[in-house]
């Protein structure tokens, strides 16, 4: 087989397995990412070692396949910014702000000092802790729908704690990078932040005074899929500013484009056929292709530390995000609901460890343990988070009862 058809083959495996293995997590009651994930371990180093069977002999096959995964990940940010519903988060804002802030801080203080504790050098332990700071709550937001309680101040507060925690987590990965690849002077510092401002203020001006108009003008003319072309070229285009403007992580921009596009007239057409491109090719390829880089025999050298990093993941989201819950105003059981529901890293967290992995910053040994961590909070957080709501409906119901 020449080159092309051995990628043309890989994709269709990749493709068929990520389907079939989200297909049966979903029927086991999990997210897709979690079969999508887990079969790209399968594929990979793991069991089947796939890009190294006899038959495939294009040496660029890992790099092509990575760089697609790299496309599913400019999408995937561009989504989650395009899904906000920034009004809807307003009168919960105070309780978002503190527990998305202290579930970013808390977990990076606890990552960090266990990098240390191992004897990571310390650019590895900061990011540790900073993969540890992202979260994922669409696991939470699904148990919340099916339990009937996402509007409520719990449901509320935990979807905008999570708009803090990613916004926070990305500008901090973008200055993480630019700090370790620019030096560490003041002047230095002021100057990344400078490119950082100008990036921001730049790309929201555009988004806010003038895409609005674009978007109009484009969706006039007699050319198929305007709208989605303009999306993704949009979406380009500010990765593109992200990297070569603002020092920022191409995810940055994505995400900020997805924000800018949320504003528009046009989301709800845009969302569902964005979400297609994506789902449909693009990001099955990127989780399938992060497990394809795990190898979980190199686990068993490091099972402390895996043990010990899922222990951190899962306390440091529970005291961050719960503590901050409570200085907003929560009650203590519902602070600890908010808490647990910020437990998943989900697709936020594989990104941020794939960003370090690519980058040389996070060793194979660490991203695959962020895998199981990503894998264990995925199964944790839904039925914790069902019990404790739960044991608030039981005592609700009790004390209307008593009266």
């Amino acid at each position: 087989m020449n080159s092309f058809l051995q990628l043309s083959l890989t994709l269709a495996i990749i493709l068929v397995m990520a389907k079939f293995a989200g297909y049966i997590s979903l029927r086991l009651g999990q997210p897709s990412v979690l079969g999508e994930l887990l079969v790209g371990v399968l594929l990979g180093p793991t069991l089947l070692n796939l890009l190294h069977l006899p038959f495939i002999e294009n040496e660029h096959l890992a790099e092509t396949i990575k760089e697609l995964g790299e496309l599913g990940v400019l999408l995937l940010m561009f989504i989650a910014g395009l899904e906000l519903h920034i009004d809807e988060l307003k009168q919960t804002r105070r309780v978002a702000a503190f527990s998305g802030v202290l579930g970013v801080i808390v977990p990076i203080l606890m990552g960090w000092a266990i990098g240390a504790l191992f004897g990571f050098e310390r650019n590895e332990s900061i990011f540790l802790g900073l993969t540890l700071a992202a979260t994922s709550v669409s696991i939470s937001a699904q148990t919340l729908m099916e339990m009937k309680v996402l509007r409520s101040r719990v449901g509320l507060s935990l979807l905008g704690a999570a708009v803090f925690d990613d916004i926070l987590v990305i500008l901090l990965l973008s200055l993480f990078f630019a700090l370790a690849g620019g030096g560490g002077s003041l002047l230095d510092v002021a100057l990344i932040l400078g490119r950082m401002i100008l990036f921001l203020s730049l790309s929201i001006a555009f988004g806010l005074f003038l895409l609005p108009g674009v978007v109009r003008w484009v969706r006039k003319q007699p050319v198929s899929q305007n709208t989605l072309t303009l999306a993704v070229i949009i979406m380009l285009f500010y990765g593109l500013a992200a990297e070569l403007v603002g020092s920022m992580a191409a995810i940055t921009g994505a995400f900020l484009a997805g924000l800018m596009f949320s504003r528009t007239a046009e989301r709800e057409n845009l969302e569902p056929r964005i979400s297609a491109l994506a789902y449909g090719f693009f990001v099955p390829i990127f989780f399938v292709d992060i497990g394809l880089e795990v190898n979980l025999g190199s686990l068993q050298s490091g099972l402390w530390f895996v043990l010990t990093i899922i222990l951190v993941a899962i306390l440091s989201k529970i005291l961050g995000a719960g503590l901050g819950a409570k200085l907003g105003g929560l009650t203590w059981p519902e602070s600890w609901q908010v808490g647990t529901g910020m437990i998943s890293r989900g697709e936020v967290g594989l990104i941020v460890a794939a960003v370090g992995a690519q980058a040389g910053v996070l060793s194979q040994e660490v991203l695959s343990a962020i895998i199981a961590v990503v894998i264990v909070s995925t199964l944790v957080t839904p039925p914790a988070l069902r019990f404790l709501l739960n044991q608030s409906a039981s005592a609700a119901k009790r004390s209307l009862e008593k009266e």
